[in-house]
């Protein structure tokens, strides 16, 4: 499929199923559920020898209070924190670690690095971040007890949360930390010294939810929601983010991300093809929940598999080989993946056409060369729909959403289009394209898709380019997460 890494939900030990991991009890050990930490260890190397990535749901931020864990471990609040303004968690009745306690703050750091150490882990994903921040997280007036300087901010976590992301790049300098984290805390992925917290990389919740509100409105309303979908272009460079499609989003009756679109059959299917043909060419590394690579029908059950007998049908063989050509072309056109922490490697092109729900961007590499990417979020075909391009020459289609092989309507642009010295959009060159139903469509000028990128390197420090943050191990400049 051409996945880079996979992402596990927590595997620490715990009581209840349901949790799914998110409530641990024993944060060093490995669940037994499937095998001895041994075993743990071989499925992680065996990822290794497939040249993929692991990073795993690391859940410091809270406890449950079962009496064979932590809780009065010896009879007093020794790992919570004594005051249940600050020790426990009414969303989730669950505990919360003193971080300001020396001997706790150890505990739980040194756990970081147990999975790095020990297992080889690629990455720590840290689970809930936003409930560590705020003292006032989900707690009404009166429930919270303010900091020594009077703020909402819990300066012992943000501390943990430091020291635990430059402990690990100083013993493990390949490895990654991701922030679950869902407001806008200023510099959650930026170096301890210079302020922020030291994460390689956030979770993008807000994208998220825009961009799946957005999906799913009924085509003929969608033109009055498209600042959902260019809205995450304002802030896309203040954090390295991930966009996830996260396990949150199908689950507790929300349906799988394939239920949310709406229209008959084919226009469900039609639509998840152009969100991912959209979130594939937007800035930011993926992430895609299993099941979300084949269009999976029914929201995810932790107690049964997934329905891997909908394979059987063509529409999902379509959404599952469409998921492996994105990753190819991720990988291959270097505009989809060199500067996707950097404005350079974005530009608008048209944004204005919110009656027909067309939206047009540029992606750029580090020499400037584009690809462009044009979305339809309606069902109607447009021919002769011109769109600004910055120079003249033949651009290829290298992806169309909506070609048969993926279950489309075939409508496209016969492998690409003349670029004629025609104004458009504030550009001196300008297509003249059909845009299929329901779709997204990539065109490239043949050089910008060179045979083999040349920082695919052994070892991104090879390269004098690899500058900033996320150029790790693995990361091979580029990331999609399967989780």
């Amino acid at each position: 499929m051409g996945f880079t890494h996979v992402e596990f939900l927590p595997v620490s030990e715990h009581p209840f199923y349901g949790s799914w991991g998110y409530q641990p009890i024993g944060l060093y050990a490995p669940t037994a559920r499937y095998g001895d930490p041994a075993g743990f260890a071989r499925l992680v190397d065996a990822f290794h020898q497939a040249d993929i990535g692991v990073l795993l749901d690391w859940v410091p931020g809270h406890f449950p209070t079962d009496i064979h864990g932590l809780g009065r471990f010896d009879g007093t609040a020794l790992y919570e924190h004594a005051d249940p303004r600050r020790g426990f968690h009414k969303d989730w009745n669950t505990l919360i670690y003193d971080y300001g306690r020396t001997e706790v703050k150890n505990y739980l750091v040194s756990n970081g690095l147990y999975w790095l150490d020990r297992f080889h882990i690629d990455g720590l994903r840290v689970d809930a971040v936003a409930s560590m921040l705020y003292l006032d997280y989900s707690r009404s007036h009166g429930e919270w007890e303010p900091n020594i300087y009077g703020g909402r901010e819990n300066l012992e976590a943000m501390a943990f949360l430091k020291e635990t992301n430059e402990q690990v790049g100083g013993q493990f300098p390949n490895a990654t930390t991701h922030a679950e984290e869902s407001t806008s805390f200023p510099n959650v992925s930026r170096p301890t010294y210079a302020g922020g917290l030291g994460f390689h990389f956030k979770w993008n919740m807000g994208w998220m939810h825009d961009t799946l509100h957005f999906m799913q409105e009924d085509p003929i309303n969608r033109k009055y929601h498209m600042h959902h979908m260019t809205f995450g272009m304002v802030y896309a460079y203040s954090e390295n983010f991930v966009l996830p499609l996260s396990h949150d989003e199908v689950v507790y009756g929300k349906g799988s991300i394939l239920g949310k679109m709406p229209g008959d059959w084919w226009q469900k299917f039609a639509n998840l093809r152009a969100y991912y043909g959209f979130m594939w060419t937007h800035p930011g590394k993926k992430l895609l929940f299993m099941g979300g690579e084949f269009g999976q029908s029914a929201e995810w059950n932790h107690d049964q598999s997934l329905d891997w007998h909908l394979l059987d049908h063509g529409e999902h063989r379509g959404v599952l080989r469409l998921v492996r050509d994105l990753n190819t072309l991720y990988r291959g056109l270097p505009a989809l993946h060199e500067n996707d922490c950097d404005p350079h490697g974005f530009e608008w092109v048209d944004t204005s056409n919110v009656e027909q729900s067309v939206l047009a961007y540029l992606r750029k590499d580090r020499e400037g060369r584009p690809a462009l990417v044009v979305c339809n979020f309606t069902p109607n075909v447009h021919h002769g729909y011109r769109v600004g391009v910055p120079h003249g020459g033949f651009w290829e289609e290298v992806m169309n959403t909506d070609a048969e092989i993926y279950g489309g309507s075939n409508v496209g642009n016969m492998g690409g289009r003349e670029a004629e010295e025609v104004h458009c959009n504030g550009r001196p060159f300008s297509l003249s394209l059909s845009l299929p139903p329901l779709s997204t469509i990539v065109l490239a000028p043949p050089r910008a898709r060179p045979e083999a990128c040349l920082l695919f390197t052994s070892d991104p420090a090879d390269d004098p380019r690899c500058v900033g943050l996320g150029c790790q191990r693995r990361m091979k400049h580029k990331t999609k997460i399967k989780a």
